[in-house]
């Protein structure tokens, strides 16, 4: 009998090493999300890849799909330029490969958003190769996949269930062993009352007894702490991080139409990113530079019902073209990118010194109906990109100064707070 409880007890030990590799597997495939995967790959890599054929570089779906090693392919995607300077057997055989053809540098990628890539290619690509299978077998019916499969997920839900049921039985059948024992042995055994037909039955007795079932008990406390442990962490991970908020602004102003289609700079409307701590919320005077002559969007004589709330903003009559400052009221914007106090950011610290594209932390701004929050702007996403940012100093005059400081250094010359960029406005002024 002891053998046999030995053995029920490393048979319970593996059932629930299964149940937890299969909650961290549920989770592990939660982690890449594929729907952000697409967003990127089509605002950053569509100009050069295709998933299921070669454009400017090659198709990029049995290519990712064929290299398992993910920690590689992230660095390759990140800084290409690097591996190959390393020395990096697979990075340089894949350089030859295809004919020594430079790719572009994504260091402004996080690591979390390369696995977004990955995982939309190998999904997008799996789903065109399953296609015509699906097709030949039921007629009507499409390989779609987006994320991780729910087949998958629930067979692992089903092993941790059946788990449950197995720890079950096998005790009721080791009570059914010792009862026989015991009996064997002339041990008097007490018989629980049998049910009499038509006396209500006691619900509360069924339940105190499966409280008093140890096993059953650490198993639920178990799963209990792993769920309320995994929702409690994702909870306080994700506090006020507000990626994809997107506000309805009380007037539209389409973003793709402006920066996208008529190729406006960015920094023609938010010029304080290039010289400020602040991009600016631009007035609405520039907006008037072009809609004073432009009516519509699509050159229309007749307003459209955004422009002429610019119009209302302004107290201007189109029709005489002249300001009434009476009726000229602000505009609420409705803020959408939100640091928290404790935190200081300078647009042009990252603009004109470091040389950054706004699209590096706003993302495809050209391409948005409506602008959204499209990087999370979590302090681990900022110093993930100040780790794999390389710093150019040449022709930048910021770090040539920096430079003649550290060369008095050397030489022991006196270096004043001045030097330093100790009487910047913005030193003392933000």
């Amino acid at each position: 009998m002891r053998s046999f409880s030995l053995i029920f007890k490393q048979f319970s030990r593996s059932v629930l090493l299964i149940a937890c590799f299969a909650m961290l597997a549920i989770q592990a495939n939660a982690q890449a999300d594929a729907a952000k995967g697409e967003a990127i790959f089509k605002a950053k890599c569509t100009s050069c890849h295709k998933i299921e054929s070669q454009l400017v570089g090659p198709a990029l779906g049995p290519v990712i799909t064929d290299e398992t090693d993910d920690k590689f392919l992230v660095k390759w995607i990140q800084n290409n330029q690097a591996l190959i300077a390393a020395k990096d057997p697979k990075a340089v055989a894949m350089y030859n490969k295809f004919n020594q053809a430079n790719m572009s540098l994504f260091t402004d990628l996080s690591d979390a958003d390369v696995m977004n890539i990955i995982t939309y290619v190998r999904t997008t690509w799996k789903a065109q190769q399953d296609a015509p299978k699906a097709a030949a077998g039921t007629a009507g019916q499409a390989a779609e996949e987006s994320g991780p499969s729910s087949v998958v997920i629930l067979s692992l839900l089903g092993v941790i269930v059946l788990a449950f049921i197995i720890i079950l039985v096998l005790n009721r059948v080791i009570a059914t062993l010792e009862r026989l024992l015991l009996k064997n042995k002339g041990t008097l055994i007490l018989e629980e009352e049998p049910e009499v037909a038509g006396e209500p039955v006691d619900r509360l007795a069924g339940l105190k007894k499966l409280a008093k079932n140890k096993k059953l008990v650490f198993f639920v406390l178990i799963c209990g702490t792993l769920f309320l442990g995994s929702w409690t962490f994702m909870s306080l991970w994700t506090t006020n991080v507000h990626t994809g908020y997107q506000p309805v602004q009380p007037i539209k102003f389409p973003h793709d139409l402006h920066a996208g289609a008529m190729k406006i700079d960015c920094q023609y409307c938010h010029s304080g990113a290039y010289k400020s701590k602040n991009a600016t919320i631009p007035s609405l005077n520039i907006c008037m530079n072009c809609h004073k002559v432009i009516s519509s969007a699509y050159g229309s004589k007749t307003p459209s019902g955004e422009i002429h709330k610019i119009y209302d903003a302004l107290g201007y009559d189109p029709a005489t073209q002249k300001y009434d400052t009476t009726k000229a009221h602000p505009v609420q914007w409705i803020r959408i990118h939100n640091l928290p106090d404790l935190a200081y950011f300078n647009h042009s610290q990252h603009t004109k010194v470091g040389g950054l594209k706004c699209q590096t932390c706003h993302g495809p701004v050209q391409e948005m109906k409506e602008v959204y929050q499209y990087s999370p702007l979590t302090m681990k996403w900022c110093i993930q990109c100040h780790k794999r940012t390389e710093v150019n100093m040449k022709g930048n005059a910021y770090y040539e100064n920096l430079q003649q400081v550290h060369d008095l250094l050397k030489e022991g010359k006196k270096v004043t707070a001045a030097l330093m960029g100790g009487i910047e406005c913005g030193k003392c002024h933000y």
